[in-house]
């Protein structure tokens, strides 16, 4: 490395461009509002209230679906890291994956129609949704690491990478990328108060399904249309040298120690507090409009802030500011049961999304450039990339952990009383108050030690310039080199003739 010319910010500039069209660019607009475009918020109640599969038994399928991911996540990244195609190295295990991923994805939402009236226990629904979870992990798990490799080479500049991410956070939400949540909270609110006679059923089925086909179709367009720049070695690197790239990659180890550190965070959705201690899904919703515009705004300040500040002071800032106001909100929320009166709830729910949000922009822009970031210092490093094996080593150890937490966390509404499948708002006062607990302070608390490695993060100021500035010259050099060759073999082909 000491080898390499030390080049000014000012030469790191003058690479600076835009390498991604305006086609491209609105395909990147509409895969990133596809990522939203669905009723996540809302799977729990799924699982809980229509499809009823057990606590205890979701435990098991958790962990034993886990454990197979952990297994078949290597093995899958190896094979990513070794494909060399005419199409890339991403493209071919994303396109052709789309489709058959969206009709298994379907059966997801037949589940309560396969097994109407069944209990949480019957043998052959917790078969079904057993098995379901395993061949799904095993298909998502191929498109997951080529979808995240993939991601940090549709453009070779950190700038250009910012900007898109700008440009999709910032106005994905006016494309209506939260609707169907918003709607699905609504249509929750009307039917469990009587106002709608619709089956839960029949609703997330229409939902579910109708979101995943507009999702996926957004998706394979993006996929179809734009094409990955920054260029892999010719040569595929063994696995020897992919675990090299892991260990020797100082930024990677420590997004991944921050990530085991909050991975140690125990909580609960939100949503389930809304629904079953202030009695209304859609609330939620309606007290994150005000605030939306902060979001928005919130975008201004990321190119002056980024330009100012290192990632490093910015990643610590920012969790530690989302941290203060949720742990305030549980703090106030506690005394004397404030957390079952609606009207002030809803007041502090409201300032605290309002001021959380301010930071909404920088948060998203932050997160998503720190992993392209360790993917280019992989480069930048070693000479080659292996997007997939440090995806993949990255994800292993919370992976191990997430597979225990989320067992830990089924078991955790059990230990604190929750009944499954009763009216809204009839759950005992212990259950409501942890459920209040689970989705504000103590998340924050038990995750608290992940901002410890975040004081550590290396690439900023200099050494971030220096690297960038050192790797558009490698990769100008590299572009050459393979155009004379490609133009020398032309030649002597028409010359051969």
């Amino acid at each position: 490395m000491s080898e390499q010319p030390n080049r000014t910010h000012s030469e790191f500039k003058v690479y600076d461009r835009k390498y991604v069209g305006a086609k491209e660019t609105i395909a990147y607009l509409l895969n990133d509002f596809s990522n939203a475009f669905n009723i996540g918020q809302y799977t729990d109640r799924f699982i809980w209230d229509v499809v009823k599969i057990d606590f205890k038994t979701n435990a098991l399928v958790s962990l034993f679906t886990g454990a197979w991911d952990i297994i078949n996540d290597p093995i899958i990244a190896a094979v990513v890291d070794k494909t060399r195609t005419r199409w890339g190295k991403f493209r071919p295990y994303l396109v052709s994956f789309q489709i058959p991923m969206t009709l298994l994805g379907a059966l997801y939402w037949f589940i309560p129609f396969f097994f109407p009236g069944t209990s949480g226990t019957h043998l052959p629904k917790l078969i079904y949704y057993f098995a379901f979870n395993v061949v799904n992990e095993t298909a998502g798990t191929f498109t997951s690491i080529a979808k995240a490799g993939y991601m940090t080479t549709v453009t070779p500049h950190p700038n250009d990478r910012a900007r898109l991410i700008t440009l999709a956070e910032l106005l994905t939400g006016y494309m209506g990328e939260d609707m169907p949540n918003y709607i699905m909270g609504v249509l929750i609110d009307l039917i469990n108060n009587g106002f709608l006679k619709w089956k839960l059923q029949n609703v997330f089925l229409a939902m579910g399904l109708g979101t995943s086909i507009i999702s996926s179709a957004f998706t394979l367009y993006f996929f179809l249309v734009s094409r990955e720049r920054v260029m892999q070695s010719i040569e595929a690197p063994s696995v020897l040298q992919g675990l090299k790239a892991v260990v020797n990659n100082y930024p990677v180890l420590l997004i991944t120690l921050s990530d085991f550190l909050g991975g140690f965070s125990v909580g609960s959705s939100s949503t389930n507090y809304f629904i079953d201690v202030l009695g209304s899904a859609s609330l939620q919703t309606l007290l994150n409009i005000p605030s939306s515009m902060n979001g928005s705004i919130s975008y201004a300040f990321v190119k002056p802030i980024r330009e100012k500040f290192s990632t490093k002071a910015i990643w610590v800032f920012e969790d530690l500011y989302t941290r203060f106001w949720i742990i305030l909100l549980f703090v106030i929320g506690s005394i004397k049961k404030n957390y079952k009166k609606r009207l002030l709830m809803c007041i502090l729910f409201g300032i605290q999304a309002w001021f959380d949000k301010w930071a909404f922009g920088i948060r998203k822009v932050v997160k998503a450039e720190l992993y392209n970031e360790a993917m280019d210092y992989c480069e930048w490093k070693n000479g080659y990339r292996v997007e997939a094996t440090i995806g993949v080593a990255r994800n292993l150890i919370t992976k191990i952990q997430n597979i225990i937490m989320n067992s830990v966390k089924s078991l955790i509404l059990s230990a604190i009383g929750y009944e499954q499948g009763i009216a809204i708002g009839t759950q005992s006062d212990k259950t409501k108050w942890w459920l209040f607990a689970l989705c504000t302070g103590i998340p924050q608390l038990t995750g608290i030690l992940a901002v410890i490695p975040k004081f550590l993060y290396p690439l900023s100021g200099d050494v971030r310039n220096r690297m960038y500035n050192e790797l558009m010259v490698r990769r100008r050099e590299m572009n050459e080199k393979m155009t004379n060759e490609s133009n020398e073999i032309k030649i002597t082909i028409e010359e051969s003739v």
